[in-house]
């Protein structure tokens, strides 16, 4: 894989550099020092990876995301010293295409990387989706029906800016609203802050022995799969061999069986969620899938509605007054 390096801080640029050597089967394509020259590098030469950082001189990593994603699409990953300094900028970027985030390896003593495991899982991860990396997923624990229903929704690629659209200030919730965002679980107490900020609804994270609650917005965060389980959260480290984790299949599997609720799939790599959606429609769901044109990348919601899964194929603008329709109509016309 060819990795390219986008950073205006030499002792920065030069830890992301061994690094990359240091990872089998990956080299550096080339490094930009702001990002409008990452841009221009994209337009000249692809790489497999970007790796961005957030502050820089000239074009911050957050709009030089944007428009390489608009330009020419690539793997972005978000390489930054500090993710809660800049909470705001990464979660742009993350709305705007970028795949996945990590903070900034060090030097350790004896010439170590600190912080390289991170990297290089990050990497893989990309590596699998890009190979098309599937794993059939097995059936969860069915929920036991606790007379409530809930909204289910599942994103990835895109998916910040998504979810703040779908859920907008001023929107009554009208059942617990569950989210499976593929971010690693460093991350998603800063996701669920900014959602909060953007949104103005009360967002939390998904903890184990919690049942949803109405008017919440509830996030997954751990690195296991979230479920729920007897009408409360579990996490199941099974099936180990998916590339996402959380996988939004496993928690959409684990509501068949759940008095009938709602299941919303935003863009997306991948098809991560399609084979779910496509089981909850089967069970009497209303089913909703991200339109191509809205979509930031248009895998996991065109997965689904190449299965059948969706009832409804909405722009994004559209899918909050799709799920108050939705909700208020009588269980017997869904």
């Amino acid at each position: 894989m060819r990795i390219a390096i986008v950073n205006d801080l030499k002792l920065a640029v030069e830890v992301l550099r061994q690094s990359v050597l240091r990872i089998p089967g990956t080299e550096v394509a080339w490094i930009a020092e702001d990002g409008r020259q990452a841009i221009e590098r994209c337009e000249q030469d692809r790489p497999d990876v970007v790796l961005m950082d957030m502050q820089m001189p000239v074009m911050d990593g957050a709009r030089a995301t944007r428009e390489i994603m608009r330009r020419t699409p690539c793997p972005i990953i978000v390489v930054t010293a500090s993710i809660q300094a800049n909470l705001d900028r990464v979660y742009d970027a993350l709305g705007a295409g970028a795949l996945d985030v990590t903070t900034t390896p060090t030097f350790g003593p004896g010439g170590t990387i600190e912080g390289l495991d991170s990297l290089i899982r990050k990497i893989d991860h990309v590596r699998q989706l890009d190979h098309g990396h599937t794993v059939r997923v097995p059936e969860s624990p069915r929920a036991a029906p606790d007379g409530r229903g809930i909204i289910a929704i599942g994103a990835s690629t895109g998916g910040p800016q998504a979810l703040a659209a779908v859920l907008p200030r001023g929107m009554v919730l009208p059942a617990p609203v569950v989210i499976v965002q593929h971010i690693d679980r460093a991350f998603a107490p800063g996701l669920a802050e900014w959602l909060g900020r953007e949104t103005g609804h009360a967002v939390v994270l998904a903890q184990d022995g919690q049942a949803p609650a109405a008017g919440t917005i509830h996030v997954a965060c751990s690195d296991d799969h979230l479920v729920l389980d007897h009408g409360t959260f579990r996490h199941r480290a099974e099936p180990r061999a998916l590339a996402h984790r959380p996988s939004v299949d496993v928690f959409f599997e684990s509501l068949v069986g759940q008095p009938r609720g709602l299941a919303v799939l935003l863009t997306g790599m991948g098809r991560d969620g399609a084979e779910g959606l496509r089981a909850l429609r089967r069970a009497g769901w209303h089913t909703i899938a991200q339109d191509e044109a809205t979509s930031v990348v248009w895998g996991m919601p065109g997965a689904a509605v190449a299965l059948g899964a969706a009832v409804e194929v909405l722009p994004v603008q559209r899918i909050a007054q799709a799920i108050e329709i939705a909700c208020a109509a009588p269980r017997s016309a869904r």
